[in-house]
């Protein structure tokens, strides 16, 4: 380092001092030596302009090109004066005279015949104006004119991302000075392609002061011949044109690659590389030259080898295509102090755990079928309820003894059991003697409690012989799962259930789903009352008329338990026909006039203002209810109908202990359905009434179940 100057100082000299130089090459007669050294750092200089250009991702990315390409535009033109005067001056000498450069150019490469010299000199000459610098040029004045016409656009554009957050102050900052630097950089190669054009323009007029000043001045003040004159001035002219335009294509080259250029994440040859690299462009090119090859008059040895090679890059490219993406899998650090949110929390709804001794049961691999019955389960429920059940996660625990399983929801457990998987289940349905005959461990139906047998395998057709129905144990899991998720409906269906379910509406019912959502209910505010409605047994398998009548009755009310009530009345047809066939009465059971005012007048809760029923009250309301539905049997469902302050209080009595049993209010029970009064609870007892239509009065065994019907 210079003393005294610091190296910001030294790269500050460094321009003005090179662009000195370059004058003093214009005026100053230089050594021979010196000049070969500059054509060859012209000839390196443009090269190394041409690559930077063809690695920048995006024009932006060699801002500083314009300026480049005066420099070098400069420095060639200094050369070309340097040369000229020693071409004129030394030019009789010889061609080392002028230096080896010059004298190689003009030599090796025409072949020392100043004439093929000129040809070769004037198309690439054409090739640089008239293609490369036109074309370059008129792409400059284009994007120039768009990018500026764009300008006010864009800063727009930033404003608006300020004042909506989406951008800071710094970043704004940034994308405005980048805007500025692009509008600049367009506008500068608009005109530095014009430096080009004047290079190529200049270059003609120097050949031809070269070739007619040497020409003369060899004849006239050293005595050569004409033909001796043309020899040696033409072609150390022509060599000397020749080492300037090469640099001077390449530097065109280099300006027409730069604004031609399109933004990309990779360079020009990566961004080239990877759009020619698409198989199905290389077929056609295989087949045209193949069928250009099997014509007679064409060069068969050219032409099929190239269709061979298109082939064989087809189906190289294909094979790459078609291969699966390798898969970085990333080392995992083992960080004792570091935790995730999967290691303490289970996302999934529903869990099946299983002892070590039922794992077997989810190997498909082994003929393992009870992943295929949950899949089973879940299709049965979503069909049942109307929307698509979270999946089940099945999984492991170390907690649970060997053949015992459990079931879990939301991190409760619903009940565990065990299973055999080595056994048979063999179940009681009530028509096995007990004369049987059978041996096997004594056990009960988990999901329905019936008296069973876990008997061998090989025992399996006389226990069906015997009347038991027998099921594996994949089937025992898969049918308790069922029956204990059958009943919480409501528990499954979550925001992202009726999210999709909305979605899914919004395509075939848009105004209906505009009616209710997002005003005047919210999804939560849907969600809490479609789960509502799940728990008293309207599932949403035929959602349009329960959103339908949702929509009707919020033109009235907007009250939580209101709506519910309005919804159950406008499906009370629905209520009913799931336990009554529409041929037969609905068997109805009424509470007496004394009891039913008894509740109503009772005890309320505090948090809902419903009623309590009093314990002693309620064993004998659920011991009534459920003799009668045992005495009526299985093929006759009975309903319950109540006052509509009671509906509630009696629907959670009963669900647990009598779930056979509908409870309605008697605002629910259309008005065109027969019933058949079976029974008064808290009263004396009568015989059935004739069925009657609703229409009619049906014989009321006192006056409690008049006053009810009749509501």
């Amino acid at each position: 380092m210079i003393k005294g100057f610091s190296p910001t100082a030294l790269r500050a000299l460094a321009l003005p001092t090179g662009i000195l130089a370059l004058i003093a090459m214009m005026v100053l007669p230089i050594p021979t030596v010196l000049l070969d050294a500059f054509f060859v750092f012209n000839i390196a200089l443009s090269i190394g302009v041409l690559m930077a250009a063809l690695n920048a991702a995006k024009p932006l990315d060699f801002s500083a090109f314009p300026t480049v390409l005066l420099f070098a535009t400069l420095l060639r033109l200094s050369l070309n004066v340097a040369s000229t005067r020693v071409v004129l001056v030394n030019g009789h000498e010889g061609g080392a005279a002028a230096g080896q450069v010059i004298e190689s150019f003009g030599a090796f490469l025409v072949g020392g015949n100043f004439a093929v010299g000129l040809f070769v000199f004037v198309i690439l000459l054409i090739i640089n104006m008239v293609v490369i610098t036109k074309g370059a040029g008129r792409v400059s004045e284009v994007s120039a004119r768009f990018t500026l016409d764009a300008l006010p656009g864009k800063q727009m554009a930033i404003d608006a991302d300020i004042a909506a957050g989406l951008m800071t102050a710094q970043e704004a900052k940034a994308r405005r000075a980048e805007v500025a630097t692009e509008a600049d950089f367009y506008g500068a190669m608009d005109g530095a392609s014009k430096f080009v054009k004047g290079d190529a323009i200049a270059a003609l007029l120097i050949l031809a002061v070269n070739v007619i000043a040497g020409f003369t001045l060899g004849m006239i003040t050293h005595g050569l011949s004409a033909g001796e004159a043309a020899q040696l001035y033409i072609t150390l002219a022509v060599g000397d044109a020749l080492v300037a335009q090469v640099p001077a294509l390449l530097l065109s080259i280099a300006a027409a690659a730069i604004v031609t250029r399109v933004t990309d994440q990779s360079d020009l040859v990566g961004q080239i590389g990877r759009q020619f690299g698409q198989p199905g462009s290389w077929l056609p090119v295989a087949l045209v030259l193949g069928a250009i090859g099997l014509v007679p008059a064409m060069p068969q040895m050219v032409f099929l080898p190239a269709a061979a090679l298109a082939f064989w890059l087809y189906r190289t490219l294909r094979k790459r295509l078609d291969a699966p993406v390798p898969v970085e899998v990333e080392p995992e650090v083992d960080e004792p102090q570091r935790i995730e949110l999967a290691d303490v929390s289970d996302q999934t709804l529903v869990t099946l755990e299983l002892g070590y001794g039922l794992i077997h049961l989810v190997d498909e691999a082994k003929g393992a079928q009870l992943v295929t019955a949950v899949t089973g389960v879940r299709k049965q429920l979503s069909k049942a309820f109307g929307f698509v059940v979270p999946q089940f996660r099945i999984r492991d625990s170390l907690d649970l003894p060997a053949n015992t399983y459990r079931i879990v929801l939301g991190g409760v457990e619903l009940a565990r059991a065990v299973a055999r998987p080595d056994a048979v289940l063999a179940i009681d349905t009530g028509e096995v003697a007990r004369s049987h005959g059978l041996s096997g461990e004594e056990t009960r139906d988990p999901s329905f409690g019936c008296p069973a047998l876990w008997i061998s395998p090989g025992e399996r057709d006389h226990a069906i012989a015997e009347g038991f129905l027998t099921v594996q144990a994949d089937t025992v899991i898969a049918t308790h799962l069922n029956q204990l998720l059958q009943a919480r409906g409501d528990q499954l269906l979550g925001p992202e259930e009726v999210r999709a379910l909305l979605d899914a509406l919004g395509d075939k019912a848009p105004g209906l789903v505009e009616a209710i959502h997002p005003d005047p209910l919210s999804l939560a505010a849907i969600t809490r009352l479609l789960r509502q409605l799940l728990a008293d047994g309207i599932t949403l398998s035929h959602p349009l008329p329960v959103l339908s009548s949702l929509a009707l009755g919020l033109q009235v009310t907007k009250d939580f338990d209101t709506l519910v009530d309005h919804i159950r009345a406008d499906l009370g047809s629905w209520l009913v026909g799931q336990v009554c066939p529409p041929d037969q009465p609905l068997g109805v059971l009424t509470l007496d006039a004394g009891l039913e005012s008894a509740i109503l007048g009772g005890m309320k809760d505090p948090a809902t203002g419903q009623p309590v029923i009093e314990p002693d009250c309620a064993r004998m309301i659920g011991e009534r209810v459920s003799a009668l539905v045992a005495e009526a049997g299985p093929e006759r469902n009975l309903a319950l109908i109540v006052q509509p302050p009671a509906r509630r209080a009696l629907t959670a009595l009963l669900r647990q202990r009598v779930p056979a049993c509908l409870v309605l209010s008697i605002t629910e029970l259309p008005a065109s359905q027969p019933v058949e009064v079976i029974a008064v609870i808290g009263g004396e007892a009568a015989p059935a009434a004739p069925a009657l239509a609703a229409a009619n009065q049906p014989a009321m065994p006192d006056a409690g179940a008049e006053e009810v019907l009749a509501a």
